[in-house]
């Protein structure tokens, strides 16, 4: 059993390893792989496994070999999925391993706006503080959470679990789930909109969500609102964004994604003041990523039983 691995640097850098793969198959691991070498390095390998990879009709008429693919994510919208079903490839994601992870991302973004805090350190360091005739000052005004509504569109595992540390900081939860559920605190996309002061976005990149934030949504929040996005950036129209910014209609934006990755300079949102992006990082802790690994497999080895899990058709 040949195992390829086509982009192990993006889950695993060199902090974990992929010694437990190598008791089931024999490893080929690559830090990154280029689309023209994709086919070259699958060769003729039964499995491989991936995060970011495409793997669409073309890769796959050149790969005859291959009866497996493990996405080493959530998502797997690099899959063209019509393709391996007429191929009969198994595939499976890792559903739910970052849960707390992009949760916590979530709120490092919301207090970036709320408590400023590397504006200060940073003028702490410059020697601000020495030069202050009083004990504190601050340079940016800090807002207070607490009493705050937090607004939730998608309604996920992550979503929750942002809903709960929101209600443990006193916010006042709104959500709007992707898909209605019973949850009490469900409110329409309209009226999510209007009275979010700070809104999460947790629903998946589709046909029906692609740009759910525009420029018509983004008029209908509150003047001053915060948007933060670790879903993805197919859902924002990001020249609305820098507008909504620029206006101050927006008081401020921040983002794990964007819609190209890696950003190119091009990108509307680069050097826009109010604007704070990460590159896609809220999944990464080390723990998150370990269990990502061990997740991936645990997938591999049911395959191999003869019992998939986590096949995501």
């Amino acid at each position: 059993m040949k195992l390829a691995i086509l982009d192990g640097r993006a889950v695993n850098p060199g902090d974990l390893s992929w010694d437990s793969f190598n008791k089931f198959a024999d490893v080929s691991v690559y830090q990154e792989t280029p689309a023209d070498l994709v086919t070259s390095r699958i060769g003729d390998s039964e499995a491989i496994l991936l995060n970011k990879i495409i793997i669409n009709s073309e890769v796959l008429k050149s790969c005859k070999n291959l009866k497996y693919i493990g996405v080493l994510a959530t998502g797997y919208n690099v899959i063209d999925i019509d393709a391996v079903k007429k191929a009969g490839i198994c595939v499976t994601n890792i559903p739910a391993y970052s849960t707390m992870a992009v949760a916590q991302h979530v709120f490092a973004l919301i207090m970036h706006f709320s408590n400023h805090v590397a504006l200060h350190n940073d003028s702490v360091q410059n020697g601000n503080w020495i030069k202050s005739p009083i004990f504190c000052y601050w340079d940016k005004p800090l807002i207070e959470l607490s009493g705050k509504t937090l607004g939730i569109l998608g309604y996920g595992n992550i979503g929750k679990q942002v809903e709960k540390i929101g209600i443990s900081l006193g916010m006042n939860v709104i959500v709007c789930p992707h898909r209605p559920n019973g949850n009490k605190n469900c409110v329409t996309q309209e009226k999510l909109f209007a009275e979010s002061d700070f809104l999460s976005l947790h629903v998946p990149m589709n046909s029906e969500t692609a740009g759910i934030i525009n420029e018509k949504t983004i008029s209908s929040m509150k003047d001053g609102a915060y948007i933060i996005n670790t879903a993805r950036g197919g859902l924002v129209d990001e020249q609305a964004i820098k507008a909504a910014l620029e206006s101050k209609k927006l008081a401020g934006y921040a983002a794990d994604v964007i819609s190209e990755e890696p950003m190119i300079s091009a990108n509307p949102l680069l050097h826009v003041e109010n604007c704070v992006l990460t590159p896609h990082i809220a999944w990464a802790p080390l723990e998150t990523r370990k269990r990502c690994m061990d997740i991936g497999l645990s997938n591999f080895k049911s395959w191999l039983s003869g019992k998939p899990v986590n096949t995501i058709y």
